[in-house]
């Protein structure tokens, strides 16, 4: 038998769900394990999400959706862009989508083998094994703990030249919780327009900001012309199980990606489609509650870490994780498989994230308070051992 194709062969497992899966399996076996690793709210879809869904389940909703999207859903988030986000865009320029597939999918379609893709260093772990599997050349953007983990200017400038096809930004940033400054997303901008590259905005973190202003780069100047923005439900409303955001991007490009999609997966139900719209319309409040609770931890986290000689870390804007810099001679990987097996907690090991990221460790705070802070002491205990 012919054997796999060399590009399958390169990709990575997710190191993030790994260790969820590792966590899963203690427990399974009577273990206590408290996990810190995984990306995903601990709270329960809002009721008026489940509600309608529900509903259209009971209206028949269950066959074939337009592969954009469902209109009126289009619509909304058209809507919700223009007034919350700036950006000039209307449903023409919305492609409904699986988050994460709209990342692969927009890469696809704009990069080919000859190009170069910039991605953030440290960055979420699947933007890697996206452009992996398109074939282009990965350039880092190293960001540092000493400038906030947030690019330079001469380092932008540096990773982008004649061969850039894609930039890709995330802000508030997963793994550190950075949010890029307006000054920072200019620069990119102007160098976007000077070299004649797109770039890909994941914006799937904006509402759980605490300190500063998001910015979407789409609304700055002419970049609508040349930014796919990614976002979705999963973290701000908290229905990860749901697979459900979107793009937003020039109509030329989203019907290219609308290709691919109608020949992968088709549609996203129209079931869920109908509880996003809800989610857009109806469920504010609930949101502003959990992020101010998201922001209660994340302070009550911060402190206690301030309290620690075995780590130290910065204090996070945005998204639900922090990143702190661990104070032992051991490689990222190996620590987070020591504490999960020897002190019962799961945290995400920094080198996941790229070569910026060795030598720190991605706590998430999306857990209980007890949960936060009794994971946080098994750390302290675990480092403080070796």
């Amino acid at each position: 038998m012919k054997g796999i194709s060399a590009r399958a062969r390169r990709l990575p497992p997710s190191t993030t769900l790994k260790m969820t899966q590792m966590a899963r399996e203690m427990r399974a076996q009577g273990k206590d394990v408290i996990s810190l690793s995984i990306g995903e709210p601990d709270f329960r879809t809002p009721q008026a999400i489940i509600d309608a869904g529900k509903k259209a389940l009971d209206e028949g909703l269950t066959h074939y959706a337009p592969s954009l999207g469902i209109p009126e859903l289009r619509e909304e988030i058209a809507r919700k862009m223009r007034e919350e986000n700036k950006v000039d865009v209307s449903a023409d320029n919305i492609l409904v989508t699986v988050a994460k597939h709209g990342i692969f999918m927009a890469s696809q379609s704009i990069v080919q083998h000859t190009d170069e893709v910039v991605l953030p260093d440290p960055g979420w772990v699947s933007y890697s094994a996206i452009s992996i599997f398109s074939g282009a050349k990965r350039v880092d953007l190293a960001s540092r703990e000493e400038e906030g983990f947030i690019p330079t200017e001469e380092d932008i400038k540096e990773a982008v030249n004649e061969k850039t096809k894609l930039f890709v930004i995330n802000t508030p940033t997963n793994p550190t919780g950075a949010m890029y400054p307006r000054k920072t997303l200019k620069i990119i901008a102007d160098l976007a327009e000077d070299y004649d590259f797109y770039v890909l905005s994941d914006e799937i973190y904006e509402k759980l900001v605490y300190r500063g202003k998001h910015v979407s780069i789409a609304s700055l100047g002419n970049m609508h012309e040349r930014t796919v923005t990614l976002n979705g439900f999963s973290k701000a409303y908290a229905m990860t199980g749901w697979r459900i955001g979107w793009l937003s991007g020039p109509e030329d490009i989203i019907q290219v990606i609308n290709k691919l999609q109608q020949q992968t997966i088709t549609c996203v139900p129209p079931f869920i489609q109908k509880a996003a719209l809800t989610a857009l319309r109806e469920c504010a409040p609930e949101i502003e509650k959990m992020r101010k609770e998201f922001n209660r931890r994340r302070i009550a986290a911060i402190g206690k870490i301030g309290e620690m000689t075995v780590m130290d870390a910065l204090k996070p804007h945005g998204a639900f994780y922090i990143f702190p810099r661990y104070h032992a001679d051991v490689n990222s990987f190996d620590l987070a498989e020591y504490l999960l097996r020897d002190y019962g907690v799961a945290v995400t090991p920094g080198g996941a994230f790229g070569v910026s990221g060795e030598g720190y460790i991605r706590i998430s705070y999306a857990n209980s308070m007890g949960n936060i802070m009794e994971g946080l002491n098994r750390i302290e205990k675990g480092i403080g051992s070796l």
